[in-house]
């Protein structure tokens, strides 16, 4: 009977394991072939700058841009100005701040169209019992705004994109001019762009999440280009104005994760979600531990929720098989790889250092090496190989895409991954258990007081 259990027990570890790297291997791999057709080297990515993203711009589309906010004074003046520009209005939505946000965006805009900034800046103040209800809410009181100044000024609303952004958030230089013209493709009603961290020099914790963001999310996120299933984010998120029009009067939902749910709405209507390698955007990395726990839990928490819609992209008519298998894929990864590699990690870790056989590959039968000596340093180094090559691979990634990171850091980046896995063990189980109690609140994660810089000319 044991003999068995421990037996089932290794055929889910493998099973765990092969799924983890494959789906890691072929993400990246993907996202790698998309950067060489999109003709973008990982080097030129690192050397993007922010603050001028309307530089370049030639088209004449209409954008609107949503920026929720709650207590942000430290932060949300900068953000004004940068996206100020050209056909563009910046809609502040003051969700019942303690603070002068709403003021200090207002005076932002004021200030900028005295100096001769093209665009308009509109702050929106919500009042309880209305404010505070979530981002989904707010966003869904500015999409309203939207609406009415679309149909004023007679604009086509399939030629008005509705940009979402942090109230920390600033878009690279010329990102506009790679962002809305991949709208000419009627098809697409969605783009994300990839996320950079502003002050990774903190101290670990931001590094870290710069590594993550800019080292394996956003280049996972440029191989879903090929099945047009691009998840999207709460800061540099852009839509079509008749794609969020179709999903009703609120396109937001009030879950945890608004934006995956958004994403989700629009592929199963046949919107396909893209990104771009010649853009991003960056934004404040949360610096210590308790709010990047609490931060990361909430994620958590909306993904493992969004698997209820499971049904409804298999059911999808106007959603490409490819697309539903790899939407599906991702909604599974917390549920099938996260939870149970959080038991099976230290599983093959005793394993591995308990173990009294050291098996010998290249085809051959495995056999027992009876030399006590040699037993610990190959099963340590297999164990080595198995958790960390995948994650060494992203340390070459990272060091290739920005120039400020030496060997030294992408190697203990990289190495230093495997121990942070512990923070996303702790954060999807204590997600699991808000889920079985009901908690579905959310505490916002606050900003850190920046340096003012304004937008450049280019």
């Amino acid at each position: 009977m044991r003999r068995a259990l421990l037996k089932a027990v290794d055929t889910i570890g493998y099973t765990v394991i092969g799924m983890s790297a494959g789906y890691l291997a072929l993400a990246m791999g993907a996202g790698l072939l998309e950067l060489r057709r999109q003709k973008a080297a990982l080097r030129v990515q690192g050397d993007t700058a922010y603050g001028s993203p309307h530089a370049g711009r030639r088209d004449r589309r209409h954008l609107y841009v949503l920026v929720p906010c709650l207590n942000e004074e430290s932060v949300i003046g900068t953000t004004v100005t940068g996206l100020l520009g050209p056909r563009t209005t910046v809609v502040v939505i003051d969700d019942g701040s303690d603070d002068a946000t709403g003021e200090v965006a207002r005076q932002a805009g004021e200030e900028a169209r005295a100096a001769g900034r093209e665009g308009e800046a509109t702050v929106l103040r919500r009042e309880p019992p209305d404010a505070r209800q979530g981002k989904g809410e707010a966003l869904n009181h500015g999409i309203r705004l939207i609406r009415e100044r679309v149909a004023a000024r007679g604009q086509d609303p399939a030629e008005t994109i509705v940009c979402v952004m942090d109230a920390d958030g600033r878009l690279s230089d010329r990102a506009l001019r790679h962002i809305l013209p991949l709208f000419d493709d009627a098809r697409v009603g969605g783009v994300q762009l990839g996320v950079r961290i502003r002050n990774r020099r903190g101290n670990f914790l931001t590094w870290f999440q710069d590594y993550q963001f800019w080292a394996m999310a956003a280049v996972t996120q440029f191989g879903r280009n090929l099945t047009s299933t691009v998840s999207l984010g709460g800061n540099g998120q852009f839509t079509r104005l008749t794609a969020l029009d179709a999903l009703g009067e609120r396109p937001w939902s009030q879950s945890l994760t608004e934006d995956l749910d958004l994403a989700i709405s629009l592929a199963v209507r046949g919107w396909r979600l893209r990104t771009t390698a010649h853009a991003s955007v960056d934004q404040q990395g949360v610096s210590d531990l308790r709010r990047l726990i609490r931060q990361r839990t909430r994620w958590y928490q909306g993904h493992m929720t969004a698997i209820t819609r499971m049904g409804e992209i298999w059911r999808a008519p106007r959603m490409r098989h490819l697309a539903a298998l790899e939407m599906a894929a991702y909604l599974l990864v917390p549920w099938v790889l996260d939870l149970p590699w959080s038991l099976l990690f230290q599983y093959c870790l005793i394993w591995f250092l308990r173990s009294p056989n050291v098996l010998v590959l290249r085809g051959r039968r495995a056999s027992a090496f009876n030399a006590t000596w040699l037993k610990w340093p190959a099963n340590l180094l297999a164990w080595y190989l198995l958790t960390f090559a995948p994650a060494l691979a992203t340390s070459f990634t990272y060091l290739r895409r920005d120039k400020e990171v030496g060997p030294a850091r992408a190697l203990l980046l990289g190495h230093s991954f495997v121990l942070m896995n512990y923070l996303s063990f702790l954060c999807a189980w204590r997600a699991l258990f808000r889920m079985l109690r009901g908690r579905t609140g959310w505490t916002k994660t606050t900003r850190e007081t920046e340096a003012p810089a304004g937008p450049r000319t280019l």
